[in-house]
């Protein structure tokens, strides 16, 4: 990604109020050229589709329940049901929602408050894929319409949760304070900083002298494949985040599934991956 990272993630914010505009043709262009190169480190085919409601011929309805205000375009992301897919999904669709921060467009991630039905049919979802999360893009609108101001702060949306909650060191119950983490200590906070469903960040890391694993906090009704599990997508999010920061300083590492780690996690933690250093 050619843009500034932590710059990015810091000014990234989410947008519920649009200018009732179209997105320029050179902004649309810019987006569909960076969604057509973003990958991600699971090997899951991604696909993220960019729908226009604003049209002479063929107007489209697709609600979300009157939480945005003005939006004309979206972003929908669809991945097949596969292990890591939601992960996967998380991931591709945070990278290109930095990179519409980075060109001035405002977005906000949506996973409930949508006609889920609307947006499935109109991405064409097929009966072997999720398609758990859309978000508008376009130019925010000068001043936040009042239920998005009371959305933001009902949220708490600018807060996030410090490192000892978040960070652990070996075990499950050690914090891991960031003279500990060397070089990863930038992407330890930019993953902090990553959006979640309700602000609930859901994930958790824990490092030792190899690896960093990640896990999801979930409660028992997200423990089922379908319908998908925000904490899954949410952490996703974050290790793009955590990802990015590490590619920028050209730290070596890939991430993989290993042999769960539970032993001893605390109950709804649920391991996903790990980041393998070197």
């Amino acid at each position: 990604m050619d843009f500034p990272i932590r710059e990015t993630i810091e000014k990234r914010h989410s947008v519920r109020t649009y200018a009732p505009r179209p997105l320029s043709e050179e902004d649309k262009e810019k987006l569909l050229r960076c969604r057509d190169g973003i990958t991600n480190p699971f090997g899951i085919p991604v696909t993220i589709h960019l729908i226009e409601t604003e049209s002479a011929e063929q107007p489209k309805k697709l609600g979300t329940y009157g939480v945005i205000k003005g939006a004309g375009s979206f972003l929908g992301v669809v991945v097949p049901q596969a292990l890591l897919g939601l992960e996967a999904a998380g991931y591709a669709m945070e990278e290109l929602v930095l990179y519409a921060t980075h060109l001035g467009l405002g977005t906000c991630w949506l996973a409930a408050t949508l006609n889920r039905e609307a947006f499935t049919q109109e991405m064409q979802v097929r009966d072997d894929e999720w398609m758990p999360a859309i978000s508008p893009v376009g130019y925010p609108a000068e001043k936040r319409s009042l239920q998005e101001r009371m959305m933001r702060g009902t949220m708490k949306s600018s807060q996030r949760k410090p490192w000892k909650e978040l960070f652990f060191h070996e075990d499950f119950s050690t914090p891991l304070i960031p003279e500990r983490v060397g070089d990863y200590v930038e992407a330890l906070e930019l993953l902090r900083l990553a959006p979640s469903a309700t602000n609930a960040q859901p994930w958790r890391v824990v490092m030792d002298h190899a690896a960093f694993h990640f896990y999801a906090v979930v409660g028992k009704a997200a423990l089922a494949e379908n319908p998908p599990a925000i904490q899954r997508v949410d952490t996703g999010i974050a290790a793009c985040h955590f990802h990015l920061a590490v590619k920028e300083k050209d730290l070596a590492g890939h991430f993989e599934r290993q042999e769960p780690r539970s032993s001893g996690a605390p109950e709804g933690w649920r391991y996903l991956f790990s980041w393998v250093k070197g």
